[in-house]
């Protein structure tokens, strides 16, 4: 079993080829080795560009990708999970997700075709992405095989509480999206104070906060600098009093909101 890394790198609206490859490329090179991806970012092959293209060894690298909304589906499931391996490079996906709980999605099918996967070996382990709690619980118990990750939109801005806590009691990684709120942590007052304190970027204490929390932040950067300025936020201690400080922040502010979304059907 490959060793999940703490912070990973995001791969969304990468939808060049040249950008795309040359990111990942440099993400590798700057030191991550967990890449997330998604079908529906329509850039899995040069995602796996970028892989064949690193001199890093595929068997250290942690690669993750999520299914359509209109490929879940058993029969879907199954074919796509094994394109997506194809344009990736890779004999097994070490982490696949449900993107959404929405459109194909059917919890027998679905879940039984993940099932069937993960025994087959072409992934080696299920995510699920953007669930609701009580969605949670049902997959889990439709489920043979273990949950491993959740994946959701997290920050400063948005604490997720209670997708927390049921990560941690029922054993499976939180991974962030959008851990940065698209840059809007930079505008608020508390984060920028802790970043003055510790000659940091806003962006270094969003994703130090979030590791902080247990959380696996997957920043999507496209420039050597960006992608360096946020990796270097492993090297970023927030002592009690900042992560203290960062907790009281009382917002719920969503990036990623439409109506059909999960959270907006109770």
């Amino acid at each position: 079993m490959k060793e999940f890394p703490q912070l990973g790198f995001g791969t969304y609206k990468l939808e060049d080829r040249d950008e795309c490859v040359e990111a990942v490329t440099t993400a590798l090179d700057v030191g991550y080795r967990h890449i997330d991806t998604a079908q529906m970012y329509d850039n899995e092959e040069f995602v796996g560009e970028g892989l064949a293209e690193s001199d890093v060894d595929l068997d250290d690298i942690f690669v993750a990708t999520k299914l359509d909304t209109d490929n879940l589906g058993y029969d879907d499931v199954l074919e796509t999970a094994r394109e997506s391996a194809e344009k990736l490079g890779v004999e097994t996906i070490d982490l696949l997700y449900v993107h959404w709980p929405l459109d194909s999605y059917d919890e027998a099918e679905t879940l039984a075709a993940l099932d069937e996967l993960y025994e087959d070996g072409l992934i080696a382990n299920i995510g699920l992405s953007n669930f609701r709690p009580d969605q949670l619980e049902t997959a889990i118990e439709s489920l043979d095989a273990p949950v491993f990750a959740h994946q959701v939109e997290m920050h400063p801005l948005l604490q997720q509480d209670e997708l927390r806590a049921f990560a941690e009691e029922h054993d499976h990684y939180l991974v962030a999206y959008s851990p940065i709120a698209r840059n809007e942590v930079a505008e608020n007052e508390t984060i920028v104070d802790i970043a003055e304190k510790h000659d940091a970027s806003p962006a270094q204490v969003s994703l130090a906060w979030l590791m902080a929390k247990g959380a696996t932040p997957i920043p999507k950067a496209a420039s050597p600098e960006h992608i360096r300025d946020n990796f270097a936020a492993l090297d970023l201690e927030l002592d009690d009093e900042d992560v203290a400080a960062i907790d009281a922040i009382d917002e719920t502010h969503r990036i990623v909101d439409f109506d059909e979304a999960p959270w907006n059907q109770v």
